[in-house]
């Protein structure tokens, strides 16, 4: 089930799911750890001795207040005639998650109504050894375990604290949990249990005919009782609407910080760009982790999550914060890389936010041989976003303690895991880490890294190590031409796997990713070669569908819907498709030539939720999120595309600012990393 309202704040981060039910939400870190373990924290309404759940027969419509992380959220159900509105947000600021529900009446009478939580935790991720209780202190319910405190309040117009609470055992001896307890408008004022628990808290509210009242729920999230205590304080001292209003305006104050012109796009585009920035916030942890995705339904399917920092997505989840003018998010990213890279300079395959090696499936041994289990784009890909972040933002003191280990050290191991012959990388894992080869991806992705080193060295008069870097990316370009061009398939292949005799077998399946030909600056957009691979792309990995979008690859099986064909080759991706759209922005002449982007970027508005909130993958036939949603990727590749738009739209149109900031400031879009040094 997708994630529709993701919200958070770098410390505490949570998600809503379809039915507006709470499903997962994470303290300390983002993605690390789920303390609901991804089942549902409940919400319910009893009225005329009627007690309905927000999944029963409620009538939802789930988006945010504009340009903000606080959800707004329209809930009516025809059978109790009453009407909800929700809003809520985790704190700017201190940590605890906030819901306002105001509760309107239909039935033109007054109405005793009672709204009931129920709280499911699985803290750090188990359910052992947990403990619910009824705190006199504060009037809450509070859940704990070891360094982990979380309390529960309430709050209503008129007074604050609960009217109704119960603790309980929850999966164990037949009993479902306390929200069974909540049905009959009543709970049995338990006031502790251990183990595997859950609680519920109600209070009651009266409701004026045609009228309404309003009720405000919180979880402080802490590591002790004096921290939680702490919070609930001051969330009652300055009152949960005051706390609300601060974190609506703090958010639209930091996704209009730069000035953008969005004359020339149409309304759901420019508004996807804002909402995409917003929600990779979300994702983005205090510590600087770029995590891929929080939505914890993935794991029913691989017994594992998205809840980590792959380098190579974190890289370009950068770039496209850096190219929105975000330095202090990319800053701290690249300060989490410098923790975490190998000594011998290169990056693993994923990590936990706290920057712990995280769980991997690639091996170190490989046909009987010793195999670093790396891919060697997560490595290049961090050195080529770090020098956009230089680029733009200047920030030498920044760069200084990085040069030697992360950019440095790096880019002596790119220079040095090449083949002595071909000077192509060696083998490692590709992008989708399923088969080892030398990608064209890779390859793609070390030219740009070696040209960005070669930049910095040169920056810091370092001429020797420029010179090298130069002509390591140098000859990787023209092995990529001489060794991964397919002359009878007029297109590079996606890999090549060495040969004993020194030559290489070529794999010719089309896939998406072969756009790194042009994207890191191996080739320029225009070169032949580079147009006829991205035509077969085009061409072959269109979803041939109402639903439309580009396909991974050939053949692609995962999480595959239908059954493989030349139709519909796979299910459409949305960083894809935007993929299609950078190419037709990098390569156009004209303003005319760029309908094509726009029309693509228009495609993935489409295919976000209402809340805009864009998946992994789409169902080929449906629409609908398949896999993980959000995912940090697509929303940034939206953030990309749509600047790459604009910058390629003022240099084609000859009019300064034209779909720029305001104060017309420019940034050449798709250059390699040493034409934006001469430039």
């Amino acid at each position: 089930m997708p994630r529709d309202l993701p919200i958070g704040n770098g410390t505490v981060s949570a998600n809503f799911d379809s039915d507006y039910n709470l499903r997962d939400l994470y303290y300390p870190h983002v993605g690390m750890e789920n303390q609901t373990g991804g089942h549902p924290i409940r919400f319910g309404v009893w009225v005329d001795g009627v007690m309905k759940w927000i999944w029963d027969g409620w009538q939802i419509e789930m988006k945010y207040l504009p340009d903000t992380l606080v959800t707004d959220v329209h809930c009516i159900h025809p059978e109790l005639q009453l009407e909800l509105f929700c809003h809520d947000c985790v704190d700017f600021h201190i940590w605890v998650l906030l819901r306002e529900v105001i509760v309107k009446d239909l039935s033109g009478r007054n109405r005793e109504v009672r709204l009931f939580y129920d709280h499911d935790f699985r803290i750090k991720e188990n359910e052992v050894g947990d403990t619910a209780y009824y705190d006199p202190k504060t009037s809450a319910v509070i859940h704990y375990k070891q360094n982990r405190y979380f309390l529960i309040n309430l709050c209503t117009s008129e007074k604050c604290g609960v009217d109704h609470f119960a603790t309980g055992i929850r999966n164990r001896q037949g009993y479902e949990g306390t929200w069974r307890d909540a049905e009959d408008g009543e709970l049995s004022g338990n006031p502790i249990a251990q183990g595997s628990v859950d609680s519920c808290i109600g209070i009651n509210m009266t409701v004026p005919a045609n009228g309404t009242n309003k009720c405000t729920c919180w979880i402080a999230c802490q590591q002790d009782y004096d921290g939680v205590a702490r919070i609930n304080k001051v969330v009652r001292e300055k009152t949960p609407e005051v706390l609300i209003k601060r974190t609506i305006n703090y958010w639209k104050l930091w996704v209009n910080k730069e000035e953008w012109n969005f004359e020339s796009l149409p309304a759901e585009v420019a508004g996807l760009f804002k909402r995409s920035l917003l929600i990779l916030r979300t994702l983005i942890d205090e510590g600087g982790a770029i995590i891929a995705a929080t939505d914890y339904d993935v794991v029913n399917f691989a017994n594992d999550t998205y809840s980590y920092m792959w380098p190579r997505d974190g890289a370009m989840c950068a770039y496209g914060l850096i190219k929105a003018g975000y330095a202090d998010i990319s800053r701290r990213f690249f300060q989490f890389c410098l923790d975490v890279i190998s000594p011998q300079g290169y990056m693993l395959q994923k990590f936990n936010p706290d920057k712990t090696l995280a769980s991997s499936w690639q091996p170190w041994l490989l046909n009987g041989k010793e195999s670093l289990p790396i891919q060697e784009d997560e490595t290049a890909l961090i050195v080529w976003s770090l020098w956009h972040h230089f680029h733009k933002f200047r920030e030498i003191e920044f760069i200084k303690p990085l040069y030697r280990r992360l950019i440095i050290n790096t880019a002596d191991f790119m220079v040095k895991f090449r083949d002595k012959k071909t000077h192509l990388p060696n083998p490692s894992y590709d992008l989708w880490e399923e088969r080892v080869g030398v990608h064209l991806f890779t390859a793609g992705a070390v030219v740009g890294g070696l040209r960005a080193a070669a930049n910095f060295a040169r920056a810091f008069g370092e001429t020797s190590d420029q010179q090298r870097y130069e002509e390591a990316a140098r000859e990787i370009c023209e092995s990529i031409d001489k060794y991964m061009w397919n002359e009878k398939e007029g297109s590079f292949c996606r890999t090549a796997t060495p040969n004993a005799d020194g030559t290489y077998q070529l794999d010719m399946t089309v896939d998406a990713s072969c756009y790194s030909i042009w994207a890191f600056g191996a080739m320029e957009p225009d070169n032949p070669k580079v147009a006829a691979t991205m035509k077969k792309i085009r061409e072959k990995l269109h979803v041939n569908t109402d639903i439309g979008g580009i396909a991974r690859y050939q053949g692609d099986n995962y999480q595959r819907v239908t059954t493989s064909s030349e139709a519909i080759p796979g299910n459409p991706w949305i960083i894809c498709t935007l993929w299609l759209a950078q190419y037709d922005i990098a390569a156009a002449k004209t303003t005319d030539e760029l309908a094509k982007a726009l029309d693509i970027l228009k495609w993935a508005a489409q295919r976000a939720l209402p809340s805009g909130v864009l998946a992994e993958q789409v169902h080929p036939f449906t629409g609908k999120p398949i896999s993980v949603s959000p995912l940090a990727w697509s929303h940034a590749t939206v953030v990309m595309t749509v600047i790459e738009y604009l910058e390629r739209l003022n240099q084609l149109s000859g009019k300064p600012g034209q779909g720029l900031h305001a104060s017309g400031r420019s940034h050449p879009a798709c250059l390699t990393a040493s034409h934006i040094w001469e430039g």
